[in-house]
């Protein structure tokens, strides 16, 4: 038999014997569906009320910042930040520019 023909041959094996494979995995029992809904413990959207902005500012100043929140993120439990007293609040003068900066 010549390498042309035992090809031919294989071929025509394979498109015969491919159904018979195809069956017998088909004919193999499926695993049953589970069905969850993607709906499964939603919760609908409710309207919070809305914080004073002045107070959320002075919220957040007090409780350290930015940073206490990115610690919040982390896992982190944020520190207290001390209360704000006379002695450390900032004056309200300003201080003049260097003669350098003036216009």
């Amino acid at each position: 038999m010549t390498p042309r023909y035992f090809f031919i041959t294989l071929r025509w094996l394979t498109l015969l014997v491919w159904p018979l494979a195809n069956a017998a995995h088909a004919q193999a029992t499926p695993a049953p569906l589970a069905f969850k809904s993607a709906f499964e413990g939603y919760q609908s959207y409710t309207d919070e009320k809305a914080v004073n902005w002045k107070e959320a500012n002075d919220t957040t100043a007090r409780i350290g910042g930015w940073r206490a929140y990115a610690k919040e993120a982390a896992g982190a439990e944020p520190e207290k930040a001390p209360q704000p007293s006379q002695a450390t609040a900032p004056s309200a003068k300003i201080a003049p520019l260097p003669a350098a900066v003036k216009p």
